[in-house]
């Protein structure tokens, strides 16, 4: 799966960024739409997180998942 765009299976998606994520609103998500440097700077938004923050835990959250 490509990691840059999750489009296709964002729906799928969104329960686990959920349970990761728990700041992140719906609204939030529906932004982000599958697009993962979206998703990175909802994470830096919400967490006050850097940008090599949240791009780490994204890269972790995928591997964790298998994705």
């Amino acid at each position: 799966m490509n990691r840059d765009q999750m489009e296709g299976n964002w729906k799928q998606f969104t329960g686990k960024a959920k349970e990761q994520w728990g700041k992140l609103t719906n609204d939030d998500l529906d932004v982000v739409a599958g697009k993962r440097e979206q998703l990175e700077g909802k994470i830096q938004e919400r967490y006050g997180k850097t940008k090599d923050e949240a791009r780490k835990e994204v890269d972790d959250w995928f591997d964790r998942n298998g994705w």
